[in-house]
């Protein structure tokens, strides 16, 4: 069953009784008519329900006057979008450029030919409705885009965590790991991001998307044969080589994804260089490059400290877990060594915070 669709609404302002009833007898076929005698009411009556679709608007009124009722109409957010004609005796060209500029969206001169009047009301009646419907549409649109979006960026994440979960269930040791340090990172970069030597690389996306990248720090351990990834033990000098070469065959694993979406993308540029870096040291003795100082990406400095206390709270097989107060000594022991000075400076700043994500996070006894 089809319904009808309501009437739209048309209030008519004018102060002689007279051309209200011509109004409501052209317009009402058509239309539902409502009528003010005087600007005042005319404001008062736009606020209440039914709210008008148009506004035929009398220029000369006794108090206030056509412009100024227009002047109000289009200065409120409520009444802004509703369309306004001026009716008027004035056939005089600075006249119409005013009500124009005022925000009107046609005139119509008296007296009133009806069949131009219909015509014209219903030619902005329907230029009304197509705007609300584009307006509707983008914003339904723009809703689908957001929720989408929020959709894709939620597989992406569990996409991240399932590929480096992956790499850590070949080292039965490290357990929460990855869900740690993702939050030591984030601590670290959120308490640098207004340093002066950090402004320009950690504003609030780049933030994200190094969090994001952080858990694949170790994807290349999927790349290193069992005897050595899980031998108990110390390892000898050529398997440490070995395992050394897990940094370059995360690069290269995240560099394959990069040429398939055929350019850089932000969150792979953190990945890559989290997983290629992140075993460098500030002072050059670190692999694979042995870059040293700025040379190494901020990203991979982060992680670094991150990596490195996560380590050392953690039990190996060939160490005891640390307390939190050795790590703590440890690390502020590696400042401008091991670890840039002011990352070190914002870890002993936010030591309890990391304190507080260790025991969130801790392992399952097992």
């Amino acid at each position: 069953m089809i319904h009808p669709q309501p009437a739209q609404t048309v209030l008519a302002v004018d102060d002689t009784p007279s051309n209200l009833r011509i109004l409501t007898s052209v317009l009402s076929p058509a239309f539902k008519v409502r009528v003010s005698t005087s600007g005042a009411e005319a404001l008062a009556l736009v606020r209440t329900p039914p709210v008008p679709d148009l506004i035929l608007l009398d220029v000369v009124m006794d108090g206030m006057d056509g412009y100024e009722v227009c002047r109000c109409l289009k200065s409120d957010p409520l009444t802004a979008s509703i369309p306004v004609i001026f009716l008027t005796s004035r056939a005089d060209a600075a006249d119409e450029m005013r009500g124009f500029e005022l925000g009107a969206a046609d005139y119509v001169t008296k007296p009133i030919n009806p069949a131009i009047l219909l015509a014209r009301v219903r030619t902005q009646v329907e230029m009304k409705s197509w705007r609300e419907f584009l307006a509707n549409k983008n914003e339904y649109l723009e809703r689908q885009v957001r929720e989408r979006t929020a959709r894709v960026q939620k597989i992406q994440d569990a996409t991240i965590l399932a590929m480096a979960s992956l790499a850590e269930t070949r080292d039965n040791e490290t357990g929460h790991h990855i869900l740690r340090t993702q939050r030591y990172v984030e601590v670290l970069a959120r308490h640098l991001q207004d340093h002066p030597r950090f402004r320009a690389e950690l504003d609030k996306e780049s933030i994200r998307l190094m969090v994001k990248s952080a858990p694949l720090h170790d994807i290349g351990k999927i790349g290193i044969p069992d005897h050595i990834l899980l031998k108990p033990g110390r390892l000898t000098e050529e398997e440490f080589a070995v395992m050394k070469t897990h940094t370059t065959l995360g690069r290269q694993a995240i560099e394959r994804a990069e040429a398939a979406l055929d350019g850089e993308d932000q969150f792979l540029r953190y990945a890559k260089e989290i997983a290629h870096s992140h075993q460098e040291k500030w002072d050059g003795s670190g692999y694979p490059l042995g870059l040293a100082g700025d040379e190494i990406p901020v990203s991979a400095r982060l992680m670094a400290l991150a990596d490195v206390y996560d380590a050392l709270i953690s039990a190996r097989v060939y160490k005891p877990a640390f307390s939190h107060e050795v790590a703590c000594g440890i690390i502020i022991d590696g400042r401008g060594r091991h670890f840039d000075p002011d990352v070190t400076d914002a870890f002993v700043q936010n030591a309890g915070r990391f304190a507080q994500i260790a025991e969130a996070f801790k392992d399952e006894p097992g």
